[in-house]
């Protein structure tokens, strides 16, 4: 039995990597990742280069989550409804055109900061409809027993680039223009559009009754499965609060390390190359705890782990300090994330996992443009390090309620 179930382990690798249509999905996805450290780090030491104002920043960073409050059940419906390799194909050429509008914009010294919001909602616009095709296809390329190793993969390249990348950005901030390192970031997604041209979606074809049917009540039944489905539902009420908290942490972050720690650039790329550090952690532990721990269990405990780097990020006074406790927080993060994209794979029909996706997604970004703002004011004229004594609030809170709850019994 022992040997059988070894045997089992070793041959799922194996077929994850003569899986061609997950190969050029993972590929193209991570190297897309590369590029978006360049613009994850460029764009808000852009504005605060042009602003030195925490609100415009944190407005910035608000603007890249509006797209999953008013786009989230509009892009499941449509991920449902079109060719997801189309969708595919069509967002990642929407973005190498809104990425070339920036560097073309910079080039000719024309840029100004709403330039940078509406390109950039054009951006997360595209890139989150890309990812909820992305994130619907998984389960048909993949079998199901493999989602969370998948996933896990997955998630294990995208923080490896989490750790080297925001270094990378931050040293060829120091030593090429903008537009060059934005050049970076379109070039990636160039590489990923090509990649989707040669994925093969097994299933994908289209159903005609499908196109008679009302977005209304698509919409509807994808608001009643993720409503309906109490497993699913925790978790997301859960994430909401998640998203609230590191909101408030996110919105402040680099303008706090440069404003107020004075840190270089190369420093704030360091310091978020040691936060991912966490994640690539977390995406290694994650196998491990699953084996050991039931997933409810998992999800819950490490709520508390997002206490402990709450009070760490109090306390810090250097950049150094800040990326130790973003990489604790980081390595929740992760895992967190791992467990409740696989939960949601698994108990969601995969006809309707577009518009679950979608509204579940919406749901969970609900508070995030709020606490963007309310940081980004706050900042203006109050002690930052009070922010992030709300947030460990909020975490502890979440901890107790879910220690009572019957999800943490979730295998």
């Amino acid at each position: 039995m022992k040997s059988n179930q070894a045997m089992q382990e070793k041959e799922e690798p194996a077929s994850l990597w003569r899986n061609k249509n997950f190969l050029l999905l993972w590929g193209g996805t991570t190297i897309q990742s590369i590029g978006m450290q360049m613009y994850i780090l460029a764009i808000p030491l852009l504005i605060y280069s042009m602003t030195e104002s925490a609100l415009a920043m944190s407005t910035m960073r608000a603007i890249d989550f509006f797209p999953n409050i008013f786009l989230g059940i509009i892009a499941g419906v449509l991920v449902d409804r079109v060719n997801r390799k189309t969708m595919m194909r069509w967002t990642s050429l929407i973005s190498v055109t809104a990425s070339l509008g920036m560097i073309l914009l910079l080039l000719s010294n024309t840029m100004q900061v709403w330039h940078l919001y509406i390109l950039g909602f054009i951006l997360s616009s595209a890139g989150y409809t890309f990812g909820n095709a992305n994130h619907s296809v998984m389960p048909q390329i993949v079998s199901k027993e493999q989602l969370t190793s998948a996933n896990a993969r997955l998630s294990f390249v995208g923080t490896f680039i989490q750790t080297v990348g925001p270094g990378l950005a931050g040293m060829l901030l120091s030593m090429m223009t903008t537009a060059s390192v934005l050049s970076i970031y379109t070039a990636s997604l160039v590489l990923l559009f090509i990649c989707v041209q040669f994925v093969e979606i097994p299933g994908n074809k289209l159903q005609k009754p499908e196109h008679a049917r009302s977005w209304k009540l698509e919409i509807k039944e994808g608001w009643e499965e993720l409503f309906r489905n109490k497993t699913l539902l925790t978790p997301t009420i859960t994430i909401i609060f998640i998203n609230l908290a590191m909101s408030l942490v996110i919105g402040v972050l680099v303008f706090y390390a440069a404003d107020q720690l004075q840190a270089s650039e190369r420093e704030i790329g360091l310091m978020f190359s040691i936060s991912s550090l966490g994640g690539l952690l977390g995406a290694l532990a994650v196998k491990p705890l699953r084996k050991k721990i039931n997933r409810g269990r998992i999800f819950t405990s490490f709520r508390l782990v997002d206490v402990i780097a709450m009070v760490l990020l109090i306390i810090a006074n250097t950049w150094w300090v800040l990326g130790i406790s973003l990489a604790i927080r980081t390595f929740s993060t992760v895992i967190s994330n791992i467990i409740y994209l696989a939960i949601r794979q698994e108990v969601t029909p995969n006809h309707m996992l577009g518009r679950v996706a979608g509204t579940s997604s919406m749901f969970m970004k609900l508070t995030l443009p709020l606490g963007l703002f309310i940081a980004g004011i706050w900042a203006e004229w109050l002690p930052i390090p009070l922010l992030f004594i709300f947030s460990a609030a909020i975490f502890l809170t979440l901890f107790i309620w879910l220690s009572r709850h019957p999800f943490r019994k979730v295998e």
